[in-house]
């Protein structure tokens, strides 16, 4: 399951154990659909601003297909850049995705480090006829490479299923040190958990939620598991997730307050519960999860659109888009949740990061 891993810087390493809100970065594009460089710059310097303690490109809520178009390069250095010319710190984790066969995977794990990525979260889409087996050992090639973030990508968006064993198996390898969590499925969560907590190199592992329907229930639970006689703790410590691509202000509120809540010991006050079903339920709406999840990347779109950190909302499919009534949906949410929201943040940002991005495009070589 190949050779010698690399390993994390190690205030990468400490920001990433402890837990970090990472959003999955959105491709920003014009009205002809080409890469709108000023927007794409801006939006990273919102999120370094807004507290995140990461960010991830070229994912799902990035757009596998920039790789068809081309701009896998292009958009991963821009975000490089705009995060360190932001004035991100040395524990602000870069994760690159990275997708395809082994070839194609190690590959892009090399543009990746390249450019300065610390993780790169390998996707299993479209390799749904692989075994158990030829995952782990594209796992070990690509972790020679740069350190691995694993990712149970659910079944809608074009995951599979793997077995207990396997999420044993991968956290068993050198070089993978975290996990994102994104069944939408709390008996295949469990899986996962109980595996890495089987595991011997459970302590050097990070759990992440990319359960979108799941989010502060994840965040606020101390899984146990009994491991060979012995009751093993482990912690969801963070998130990369598509929603937290837009509200990431009040998503870095809201770890702050998760975190000591964990640091006390005390028990978590009821509210938190209603808090948690809120954002589950405004997570419907933009993710569109009534129709199979279609129109989740236009709905993130929408919330940024509506901020104007984008123009609108399209995607590199002109075929993508909102989904009849999931605009009425977003509306309610709106009206009925405002406090989930960072609007006035973003408003007395916007402007500034847009002339700074703009700065950014004539520093090109």
């Amino acid at each position: 399951m190949g050779g010698v891993a690399v390993g994390l810087r190690p205030k990468v390493r400490e920001a990433l154990l402890e837990g970090a809100v990472i959003p999955a970065h959105p491709l920003v594009l014009t009205g002809d659909r080409k890469l709108d460089e000023r927007r794409q710059r801006a939006l990273t310097r919102y999120y370094v601003e807004a507290g995140a303690g990461g960010i991830a490109v070229g994912v799902h809520t990035t757009q596998f297909h920039i790789r068809e178009h081309g701009l896998l390069e292009t958009v991963l250095r821009m975000a490089a850049e705009e995060a360190e010319r932001a004035g991100a710190d040395e524990g602000f984790i870069k994760v690159a995705g990275i997708c395809g066969p082994s070839d194609q995977a190690r590959k892009e794990a090399v543009l990746a480090a390249s450019l300065g990525y610390d993780l790169g979260l390998l996707s299993p889409g479209g390799l749904n006829d692989w075994t158990e087996e030829a995952f782990l050992d594209r796992v070990g090639q690509v972790a020679e490479v740069i350190p691995v973030f694993g990712f149970y990508l659910q079944p809608a968006v074009g995951g599979r299923l793997f077995s207990m064993d396997f999420w044993r198996s991968m956290a068993d390898i050198p070089g993978v040190m975290a996990m994102k969590i994104a069944p939408f499925d709390r008996y295949r969560t469990l899986e996962v958990v109980r595996g890495v907590c089987a595991s011997r190199r459970r302590e050097e592992i990070a759990l992440y939620t990319g359960n979108d329907d799941h989010i502060v229930a994840d965040l606020l639970t101390p899984f146990q598991v009994a491991v060979e006689g012995d009751v093993v703790e482990k912690w969801i410590v963070g998130g990369l997730l598509g929603h937290w691509a837009v509200w990431t202000k009040k998503a870095v509120e809201m770890m702050k307050e998760i975190r000591a809540f964990r640091q006390s010991g005390g028990s978590v006050p009821m509210e938190w519960w209603t808090r948690g079903a809120r954002v589950t339920e405004a997570n419907a709406a933009l993710f569109d999860a009534v129709n199979g999840f279609r129109g989740c990347i236009p709905g993130i779109h929408e919330i940024l659109q509506r901020q104007g950190l984008l123009a609108g909302r399209w995607c590199l499919d002109p075929a993508e888009d909102l989904s009849p009534g999931q605009a009425e949906e977003i509306d309610r949410i709106l009206q009925a949740y405002p406090e989930l929201t960072d609007d006035n943040f973003v408003r007395s940002n916007r402007d500034r990061w847009l002339e700074e991005a703009e700065a950014s495009m004539k520093m090109r070589p």
